[in-house]
């Protein structure tokens, strides 16, 4: 049976590990651009407004493949820290990743209006196309989101 790290380990592990969604350089419309298909292209399109409505933020990209709108310093208990995105969307083959700032556990009345949708561990709300989800629910839960992220941490415009 392995024997587990002394928590001082972790941290120092943790503290080390460096953050893959940071912000880039890169271009907003030209990534959205290149995203793969018709139906996926004109989602994320319409989700650079509807995030832009929702927060009166610009988007940035954290990484190669998440538009994000704010950003925020964190440290955690483990020791590591960085910066991320407060909100923001990753329109990937499978499905739109939603990055909504709240756990969609901590907001079932909105959840249970949203529409199609699977969520998943760290709080992700996942949507095949916009067209199987009220996007004025979907403001609200970025909204919430972002009010939920400003009572937790440090967060400004990015």
């Amino acid at each position: 049976m392995a024997k587990a790290a002394p928590k001082k380990a972790a941290a120092k592990k943790a503290a080390k590990s460096p953050n893959k969604t940071t912000i880039t350089k890169a271009s907003v419309p030209d990534f959205i651009a290149a995203v793969e298909g018709d139906t996926k292209r004109a989602d994320a399109e319409a989700l650079l407004k509807l995030y832009a409505k929702a927060t009166g933020w610009k988007p940035q990209m954290y990484g190669p493949t998440i538009v994000g709108y704010g950003r925020y310093a964190y440290t955690y208990d483990s020791g590591h820290s960085g910066e991320a995105c407060v909100v923001g969307f990753s329109p990937r083959k499978a499905a739109i990743s939603i990055y909504g700032g709240i756990n969609p556990k901590e907001i079932p009345e909105l959840m249970g209006k949203l529409g199609k949708h699977k969520t998943g561990g760290g709080g992700c709300i996942y949507v095949n196309k916009l067209a199987d989800i009220d996007t004025a629910v979907l403001e609200k839960v970025l909204k919430a989101g972002v009010a939920n992220m400003k009572k937790k941490w440090p967060v400004t415009a990015a």
